[in-house]
């Protein structure tokens, strides 16, 4: 029997107990309203979530094939919306997430307005996006359902038990979120406190960076700073400490490092003992020799192997690390986070390049063999002047005449038609497959694309409905391709909740119900 089944029967059961006060009370009505709602608490979001993006590790782990996919949300409407095409497209949603963005948070939903991403907006915004995507993602659930139901009522013989089969292997709108907790926003006790937030909202998975929190940058923009490796370290496991009270033993834990592009750091790590974490730090300082004597005024000084070493210190009262040593510091930076509580693996780079990206993950992989990443495909990158430069050099380097191509301006239209931009193009589309299998990179994500097609969309209505194509604009643009799309949204009416309501005001109210969805609703023309 069916979990829906089975709840008529227990409702039933009740009704009966209670007696004639609960008369008007339909069990099946009651039982079509607990499907609806199958997440009760964020808590049992998270508590599902992690234990699918788990499963997702340890496939990944025998068959990089497998590896997962997510697109940046800045709204419960636009993860609806995703969610809904992909099952319509795939018939799942396996392997296919949410990813919540702290940049598109800082630059969307801040009451401040557009702010950029440092760490500026409300600590509380990005908890509160997590709830509207999750209430968003269980209304797509109940409308589904919904939907069946009504198809249930008036289905017979064979039709109503395929219907029931539908209703009873229903498969969830609900996905694992990789959320973004910038770099803590405060010390530890904030990181512990904001996670735990993230956590009731639904949150399975937190990402975390190693920037100073109070210095924080985009991961693709210059200053940023990291911290030493002890303070990121505390902040991992005040994460951890978070998902345990609140008893997700298996919550995920994302460190990020932006050791690559950081060449600044705002402390010199505490150490003890010759080669401990701290000197392992200040060892990528940019540092030169001096003897006592040559000490000025309020100068630091580290003492290794008997010197006497001043790093350098900017005027911003910042330290910096030697030229070049970003790959190193990202090494050791991943190691340490897993050999301290971390899952995955997230590696900001200056560009999408598989060579080098799997360079670091195999020396991660000698201390730790089942290491991965979790890697921003961001819209940051331009995509095709990078993969259009990687192949010139390629065809260069094997001896190729390159001559017909300007390497500066790959980026040109002309070259759209070419055999190099025909081979970049399809490096493009298989980049994922390829660095899931070459670089170890378990999730791909977007950070901002709903960003960009929401402003890309928005551009080509506004371009033909206030110039000469009118009400044109909006129809052939817009309307006719979601009708003929298949577009949930076309009825709009639907999907804000309307038959949802009129279901309950037949529950609620029998025969009395004053419902919206009857023959004079303009949405009858879909």
């Amino acid at each position: 029997m069916s979990q829906y089944q089975d709840d008529i029967q227990a409702i039933a059961a009740l009704k009966d107990k209670e007696g004639s006060a609960w008369n008007a009370i339909n069990p099946e009505s009651a039982a079509r309203m607990r499907a609806q709602n199958r997440f009760k608490t964020g808590l049992d979001i998270a508590r599902y979530t992690a234990k699918i993006m788990r499963n997702d590790m340890a496939n990944y782990d025998a068959d990089s094939s497998k590896y997962t996919q997510s697109l940046g949300c800045w709204h419960g409407f636009i993860g609806q919306q995703k969610m809904i095409s992909i099952k319509k497209h795939f018939n799942n949603t396996d392997r296919r997430y949410l990813y919540l963005s702290g940049w598109m948070v800082a630059a969307l939903r801040s009451e401040f307005g557009p702010l950029p991403d440092q760490s500026m907006h409300e600590k509380t915004a990005v908890s509160a996006l997590i709830k509207e995507l999750y209430t968003f993602l269980r209304q797509a659930d109940a409308r589904e359902l919904g939907g069946l139901f009504r198809q249930l009522d008036e289905a017979q013989g064979a039709a109503k038990k395929a219907i029931q089969d539908k209703i009873d292997n229903h498969v969830t709108h609900v996905v694992p979120i990789i959320a973004d907790i910038d770099a803590g926003f405060g010390n530890a006790e904030a990181t512990y406190l904001l996670a735990k937030q993230f956590i009731e909202a639904g949150a399975c998975c937190i990402q975390i960076e190693n920037q100073v929190s109070d210095e924080k940058q985009c991961g693709h923009q210059d200053g940023k700073v990291t911290v030493p490796h002890e303070d990121f370290l505390a902040k991992i496991r005040a994460i951890r400490y978070a998902f345990l009270e609140l008893g997700v033993d298996d919550g995920v834990i994302v460190a990020r490092t932006d050791s690559l592009g950081a060449g600044l750091t705002k402390q010199i790590a505490v150490t003890t003992t010759p080669g401990d974490l701290g000197d392992q730090y200040n060892s990528f300082l940019d540092c030169e020799e001096v003897s006592a004597d040559a000490l000025g005024n309020g100068d630091v000084i580290i003492k290794r192997e008997g010197k006497l070493l001043r790093p350098k210190r900017l005027p911003s009262n910042l330290f910096q690390f030697r030229s070049g040593t970003g790959e190193a510091r990202c090494v050791l930076d991943c190691i340490t986070s897993l050999q301290n509580g971390a899952d995955l693996l997230w590696i900001e780079t200056e560009k999408p390049h598989i060579a080098q990206i799997g360079g670091m993950v195999s020396e991660i992989r000698k201390v730790i063999p089942n290491a991965k990443l979790v890697y921003n495909n961001s819209p940051s990158f331009n995509w095709t002047l990078n993969f259009r430069q990687q192949i010139f050099d390629a065809m260069k380097a094997e001896g190729k005449d390159v001559s017909s191509y300007d390497r500066a301006a790959l980026m040109s239209v002309e070259y759209d038609g070419s055999e190099l931009a025909a081979a970049a193009d399809e490096k493009i589309r298989t980049f994922q497959a390829d660095s899931a299998r070459e670089a170890g990179i378990f999730h791909h994500l977007i950070t901002l694309p709903t960003y960009h097609t929401a402003a890309l969309s928005t551009d080509n209505l506004a371009k033909e409905y206030f110039g000469d194509q009118g009400m044109l604009g909006y129809v052939a643009g817009v309307q006719r391709k979601e009708i003929r799309q298949g577009i949930a949204c076309v009825k709009h009416q639907n999907m804000s909740g309307s038959d949802i309501g009129d279901d309950h005001k037949d529950y609620f109210s029998g025969e009395a119900a004053l419902k919206a969805g009857g023959k004079h609703n303009t949405m009858n023309q879909f």
